[in-house]
């Protein structure tokens, strides 16, 4: 009886604790809503329309010099594929780089940990992106520019891995940042840097088999290729390894966990 007792309270405990970082997040969420978007003009729904403006102008200037992509598909669907995945994971590094600066006073609040103000952006970087690419997917469908996906949930399984590489990348980065403006200073020409490789903008059965060797060395273009040939199916010659990836984004979680505390340890609210 007293163990059975003991368990629970554990139970009862952790569904407190749970209910707990729930509110933290969802306030904190809101917080850098109003702070970044502000009441004025259409607010909070800058969340997706800056991402959905990104991809919509990367998809009409791809259309307009007939860009060459390695394949017969339509430039439409390749360029909505192709940047939507590029928001999505880069951009959660760059609100994650230097984030606890600005949020410092929040820490004097006892249930608000780093891992908070980390989480809060991710979503709502994750939150627009997918948004985005949801939106401009049906509305090319709906004026017929775009058929719908061959196999839904292969591509949201590949759209969940490259925010768990988004979100682990952020986290590492975010913790090293904390101690070392380097970071911050390198990650802008890398994230340029690693566009063209990405994947976004190719298919990799168009490329040599040298250079695809190399490329898939970038996990990354695992999650495109397997996103593709979800959405695109047998129209398509993919080449990916979902496990090399997962092995990845499990590494750079547990390394963004363990600067997660130190950073925990030697941030000091002001």
């Amino acid at each position: 009886m007293p163990d059975l007792s003991g368990r629970r309270t554990s139970f009862r405990d952790l569904r407190r604790s749970f209910q707990i970082q729930r509110r933290v997040i969802n306030a904190l969420v809101l917080r850098e809503m109003l702070t970044r978007y502000g009441r004025h003009n259409i607010g909070f729904l800058w969340l997706f329309v800056e991402p959905m403006l990104f991809t919509l102008g990367v998809t009409v200037l791809w259309t307009a010099t007939k860009s060459v992509h390695g394949s017969d598909l339509p430039i439409v669907a390749f360029a909505l594929t192709g940047y939507s995945s590029v928001l999505l994971w880069r951009n959660m590094p760059g609100r994650c780089i230097g984030a606890m600066s600005p949020n410092l006073p929040l820490l004097y609040h006892r249930n608000v940990r780093p891992i908070d103000i980390y989480a809060s952006r991710l979503l709502l970087e994750a939150a627009g992106a997918t948004m985005s690419f949801v939106f401009l997917t049906l509305f090319f469908v709906f004026i017929g520019m775009l058929d719908l996906p061959e196999d839904v949930l292969q591509v949201m399984g590949g759209w969940c891995m490259l925010a768990w590489f988004g979100a682990s990348l952020a986290l590492f980065l975010g913790g090293l940042s904390e101690f070392s403006e380097t970071v911050e200073k390198l990650w802008h020409p890398m994230a340029y840097f690693t566009f063209p490789l990405s994947g976004a903008a190719f298919l990799l059965d168009a490329l040599p088999a040298q250079a695809r060797d190399y490329l898939l060395y970038l996990p990354m273009v695992h999650g495109v290729e397997y996103l593709r040939e979800g959405y695109f199916g047998s129209q398509i010659t993919a080449h990916y390894d979902m496990g090399y990836m997962a092995i990845i984004n499990t590494a750079l979680t547990l390394f963004g966990f363990a600067q997660l505390m130190k950073v925990s340890r030697a941030v000091v609210p002001e």
